[in-house]
């Protein structure tokens, strides 16, 4: 779990912190709770900014694959939240 956490702000491109771990030298597990975080930031409310649509999220995520996160969890991740769009119109 400690790994997990440590690793949450590493990037796919190696441009993250604390340790410049890049690609597979991050968790698998990291990287996708680094993804799930970064979705809920955004679609989340901020004294400093508004909170994005899904959909704005869903795009920041796609332009970021292959720099923040990892392009394979990401495909896996749209696919999952667009499903869910046709199945359910609760989500944020």
């Amino acid at each position: 779990m400690a790994l997990l956490v440590r690793q949450d702000h590493e990037r796919w491109d190696g441009k993250g912190y604390p340790d410049g771990l890049k690609g597979e030298q991050i968790d698998i597990g990291a990287r996708v709770i680094m993804l799930a975080d970064s979705y809920d930031a955004m679609v989340s409310g901020r004294v400093y900014r508004k909170k994005f649509s899904k959909a704005e999220a869903l795009e920041e995520i796609k332009n970021n694959a292959g720099t923040q996160f990892d392009p394979a969890i990401v495909e896996i991740f749209l696919k999952i939240m667009q499903g869910d769009e046709t199945k359910s119109g609760n989500l944020p």
